[in-house]
Protein backbone atom coordinates (compact mmCIF):
# COMPACT_ATOMS: atom_id res chain seq x y z
CA UNK A 1 0.00 0.00 0.00
CA UNK A 2 2.83 2.32 0.94
CA UNK A 3 4.60 1.65 -2.37
CA UNK A 4 1.42 2.44 -4.26
CA UNK A 5 1.01 5.71 -2.41
CA UNK A 6 4.57 6.68 -3.26
CA UNK A 7 4.03 5.83 -6.93
CA UNK A 8 0.90 7.97 -7.08
CA UNK A 9 2.72 10.83 -5.43
CA UNK A 10 5.55 10.57 -7.95
CA UNK A 11 3.13 10.48 -10.86
CA UNK A 12 1.26 13.57 -9.64
CA UNK A 13 4.30 15.55 -8.57
CA UNK A 14 4.23 19.06 -10.01
CA UNK A 15 7.00 19.96 -12.43
CA UNK A 16 8.98 22.90 -11.09
CA UNK A 17 9.80 25.60 -13.65
CA UNK A 18 13.41 26.73 -13.26
CA UNK A 19 13.49 30.41 -14.20
CA UNK A 20 16.08 33.08 -14.92
CA UNK A 21 15.13 36.74 -14.49
CA UNK A 22 17.12 39.47 -16.27
CA UNK A 23 16.41 43.19 -15.88
CA UNK A 24 18.78 46.10 -15.39
CA UNK A 25 16.41 47.77 -12.91
CA UNK A 26 17.15 46.19 -9.55
CA UNK A 27 13.77 47.04 -8.05
CA UNK A 28 11.88 45.51 -10.95
CA UNK A 29 14.12 42.44 -11.04
CA UNK A 30 13.83 41.82 -7.31
CA UNK A 31 10.07 42.29 -7.45
CA UNK A 32 9.68 39.66 -10.16
CA UNK A 33 12.02 37.26 -8.38
CA UNK A 34 10.19 37.58 -5.08
CA UNK A 35 6.79 37.12 -6.71
CA UNK A 36 7.85 34.07 -8.71
CA UNK A 37 9.45 32.44 -5.68
CA UNK A 38 6.12 32.48 -3.85
CA UNK A 39 4.92 29.74 -6.21
CA UNK A 40 5.56 26.06 -5.48
CA UNK A 41 5.96 25.26 -9.17
CA UNK A 42 8.45 28.04 -9.96
CA UNK A 43 12.05 28.31 -8.76
CA UNK A 44 14.23 31.28 -9.73
CA UNK A 45 17.69 29.80 -10.33
CA UNK A 46 19.42 32.97 -11.48
CA UNK A 47 19.28 36.77 -11.74
CA UNK A 48 21.04 39.01 -14.25
CA UNK A 49 21.38 42.78 -14.54
CA UNK A 50 22.22 42.86 -18.25
CA UNK A 51 21.98 40.74 -21.36
CA UNK A 52 25.56 39.50 -21.35
CA UNK A 53 25.23 38.29 -17.78
CA UNK A 54 21.92 36.62 -18.64
CA UNK A 55 23.61 34.60 -21.40
CA UNK A 56 26.38 33.46 -19.02
CA UNK A 57 23.99 32.51 -16.22
CA UNK A 58 21.69 30.69 -18.64
CA UNK A 59 24.64 28.61 -19.83
CA UNK A 60 25.49 27.73 -16.22
CA UNK A 61 22.00 27.01 -14.88
CA UNK A 62 20.14 25.77 -17.99
CA UNK A 63 16.78 27.23 -16.91
CA UNK A 64 13.45 26.15 -18.37
CA UNK A 65 12.51 29.78 -18.87
CA UNK A 66 14.42 33.04 -19.31
CA UNK A 67 12.44 36.17 -18.45
CA UNK A 68 14.34 38.92 -20.28
CA UNK A 69 13.89 42.67 -20.37
CA UNK A 70 14.08 43.85 -23.98
CA UNK A 71 16.14 46.96 -23.20
CA UNK A 72 19.30 46.14 -21.23
CA UNK A 73 22.90 47.42 -21.34
CA UNK A 74 25.89 45.54 -22.79
CA UNK A 75 23.60 43.15 -24.67
CA UNK A 76 19.92 43.79 -25.28
CA UNK A 77 17.27 41.21 -24.53
CA UNK A 78 16.77 40.26 -28.16
CA UNK A 79 20.43 39.40 -28.75
CA UNK A 80 20.51 37.60 -25.40
CA UNK A 81 17.41 35.62 -26.39
CA UNK A 82 18.99 34.53 -29.68
CA UNK A 83 22.13 33.31 -27.91
CA UNK A 84 20.25 31.55 -25.12
CA UNK A 85 17.93 29.81 -27.55
CA UNK A 86 20.81 28.74 -29.78
CA UNK A 87 22.97 27.49 -26.90
CA UNK A 88 20.12 25.48 -25.38
CA UNK A 89 18.82 24.27 -28.76
CA UNK A 90 15.45 25.70 -27.79
CA UNK A 91 15.26 23.86 -24.46
CA UNK A 92 15.20 27.18 -22.62
CA UNK A 93 12.06 29.13 -23.49
CA UNK A 94 12.12 32.93 -23.58
CA UNK A 95 9.54 35.42 -22.33
CA UNK A 96 10.35 39.06 -23.05
CA UNK A 97 9.54 42.01 -20.78
CA UNK A 98 8.77 45.46 -22.15
CA UNK A 99 7.82 48.75 -20.52
CA UNK A 100 5.74 50.13 -23.35
CA UNK A 101 2.90 48.44 -25.19
CA UNK A 102 4.27 49.68 -28.50
CA UNK A 103 7.91 48.88 -27.90
CA UNK A 104 9.56 48.88 -31.33
CA UNK A 105 11.50 45.74 -30.49
CA UNK A 106 8.56 43.42 -29.77
CA UNK A 107 8.36 42.20 -33.38
CA UNK A 108 12.11 41.51 -33.39
CA UNK A 109 11.80 39.59 -30.13
CA UNK A 110 9.11 37.30 -31.51
CA UNK A 111 10.99 36.83 -34.77
CA UNK A 112 14.10 35.89 -32.79
CA UNK A 113 12.22 32.99 -31.23
CA UNK A 114 10.77 34.38 -28.01
CA UNK A 115 7.63 32.59 -26.92
CA UNK A 116 5.86 35.84 -26.14
CA UNK A 117 6.12 39.09 -24.28
CA UNK A 118 4.69 40.73 -21.19
CA UNK A 119 4.24 44.34 -20.14
CA UNK A 120 6.06 45.24 -16.92
CA UNK A 121 2.84 46.60 -15.44
CA UNK A 122 1.13 43.23 -15.85
CA UNK A 123 -0.75 41.90 -12.85
CA UNK A 124 0.66 39.07 -10.75
CA UNK A 125 -1.82 36.52 -12.20
CA UNK A 126 -0.89 37.65 -15.73
CA UNK A 127 2.81 37.20 -14.96
CA UNK A 128 2.30 33.70 -13.58
CA UNK A 129 0.10 32.74 -16.50
CA UNK A 130 2.69 34.00 -19.00
CA UNK A 131 5.55 32.17 -17.29
CA UNK A 132 3.65 28.88 -17.21
CA UNK A 133 2.36 29.13 -20.78
CA UNK A 134 5.74 29.95 -22.32
CA UNK A 135 7.66 27.47 -20.13
CA UNK A 136 5.28 24.78 -21.35
CA UNK A 137 6.42 25.47 -24.91
CA UNK A 138 3.43 27.49 -26.04
CA UNK A 139 3.27 31.02 -27.38
CA UNK A 140 1.60 33.79 -25.43
CA UNK A 141 -0.75 34.76 -28.25
CA UNK A 142 -4.15 34.53 -26.61
CA UNK A 143 -4.31 37.99 -24.97
CA UNK A 144 -5.76 40.60 -27.29
CA UNK A 145 -2.83 42.90 -26.62
CA UNK A 146 -0.43 40.44 -28.19
CA UNK A 147 -2.41 40.08 -31.40
CA UNK A 148 -2.93 43.84 -31.57
CA UNK A 149 0.74 44.62 -31.12
CA UNK A 150 1.90 42.10 -33.70
CA UNK A 151 -0.57 43.51 -36.21
CA UNK A 152 0.54 47.08 -35.51
CA UNK A 153 4.23 46.26 -35.83
CA UNK A 154 3.75 44.41 -39.09
CA UNK A 155 1.61 47.22 -40.47
CA UNK A 156 4.13 49.88 -39.45
CA UNK A 157 7.09 47.93 -40.81
CA UNK A 158 5.45 46.43 -43.88
CA UNK A 159 7.88 48.08 -46.30
CA UNK A 160 10.87 46.77 -44.33
CA UNK A 161 9.74 43.20 -43.72
CA UNK A 162 11.81 40.48 -45.38
CA UNK A 163 10.06 39.06 -48.42
CA UNK A 164 9.08 35.48 -47.70
CA UNK A 165 8.44 33.47 -50.89
CA UNK A 166 5.35 31.23 -51.01
CA UNK A 167 5.99 28.01 -49.12
CA UNK A 168 5.23 24.56 -50.46
CA UNK A 169 2.17 24.27 -48.27
CA UNK A 170 -1.03 22.42 -49.10
CA UNK A 171 -4.28 24.37 -49.21
CA UNK A 172 -5.26 22.94 -45.83
CA UNK A 173 -1.90 23.76 -44.25
CA UNK A 174 -2.26 27.32 -45.53
CA UNK A 175 -5.70 27.53 -43.94
CA UNK A 176 -4.35 26.29 -40.62
CA UNK A 177 -1.46 28.77 -40.70
CA UNK A 178 -3.87 31.62 -41.42
CA UNK A 179 -6.08 30.66 -38.48
CA UNK A 180 -3.07 30.39 -36.17
CA UNK A 181 -2.13 33.95 -37.17
CA UNK A 182 -5.65 35.07 -36.32
CA UNK A 183 -5.19 33.75 -32.76
CA UNK A 184 -7.30 30.58 -32.89
CA UNK A 185 -6.43 27.65 -30.64
CA UNK A 186 -6.14 24.08 -31.97
CA UNK A 187 -9.67 23.30 -30.76
CA UNK A 188 -11.05 26.42 -32.44
CA UNK A 189 -9.24 25.58 -35.69
CA UNK A 190 -10.68 22.06 -35.58
CA UNK A 191 -14.17 23.46 -35.14
CA UNK A 192 -13.75 26.05 -37.88
CA UNK A 193 -12.47 23.50 -40.41
CA UNK A 194 -14.64 20.60 -39.17
CA UNK A 195 -11.68 18.31 -38.55
CA UNK A 196 -10.33 16.56 -35.46
CA UNK A 197 -7.80 18.01 -33.01
CA UNK A 198 -5.39 15.26 -34.04
CA UNK A 199 -5.66 16.30 -37.70
CA UNK A 200 -5.00 19.92 -36.74
CA UNK A 201 -1.85 18.89 -34.86
CA UNK A 202 -0.71 16.87 -37.88
CA UNK A 203 -1.13 19.87 -40.19
CA UNK A 204 0.68 22.12 -37.72
CA UNK A 205 3.61 19.71 -37.37
CA UNK A 206 3.96 19.49 -41.14
CA UNK A 207 3.78 23.22 -41.83
CA UNK A 208 6.19 23.91 -38.94
CA UNK A 209 8.65 21.46 -40.49
CA UNK A 210 8.30 22.98 -43.97
CA UNK A 211 8.72 26.54 -42.70
CA UNK A 212 11.34 25.61 -40.09
CA UNK A 213 9.31 27.18 -37.30
CA UNK A 214 9.93 26.78 -33.59
CA UNK A 215 6.55 27.83 -32.21
CA UNK A 216 3.26 29.61 -32.87
CA UNK A 217 4.79 33.03 -32.31
CA UNK A 218 7.06 32.54 -35.30
CA UNK A 219 4.13 31.10 -37.25
CA UNK A 220 2.23 34.36 -36.78
CA UNK A 221 5.18 36.39 -38.02
CA UNK A 222 5.61 34.19 -41.10
CA UNK A 223 1.89 34.36 -41.91
CA UNK A 224 2.11 38.15 -41.99
CA UNK A 225 5.30 38.05 -44.07
CA UNK A 226 3.64 35.68 -46.56
CA UNK A 227 0.65 38.00 -46.86
CA UNK A 228 -1.83 35.45 -45.51
CA UNK A 229 -3.26 38.02 -43.11
CA UNK A 230 -3.36 41.79 -43.09
CA UNK A 231 -2.49 43.99 -40.14
CA UNK A 232 -6.17 44.11 -39.24
CA UNK A 233 -6.09 40.37 -38.70
CA UNK A 234 -8.37 39.61 -41.62
CA UNK A 235 -7.35 37.15 -44.36
CA UNK A 236 -4.95 38.67 -46.83
CA UNK A 237 -5.54 39.26 -50.48
CA UNK A 238 -2.66 37.13 -51.72
CA UNK A 239 -3.66 34.52 -54.28
CA UNK A 240 -1.73 31.65 -55.77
Amino acid sequence: MGARMTLVELETETHVIRALVADDQAVVRTGFVNLLNTQEDIDVVGEAEDGAQAVRIAAETRPDLALLDIRMPHKNGIDAAREILAASDGATKVLMLTTFGLDEYVYDALAAGAGGFLLKDATFPELLHAVRVVADGNALLSPEITKRLIAEFVHARASRLPVRPPADLTARETEVLTLIARGLSNAEIAGRLTITDHTVKTHINRLFAKLELRDRAQAVIVAYEMGLVRASGEPGARRR
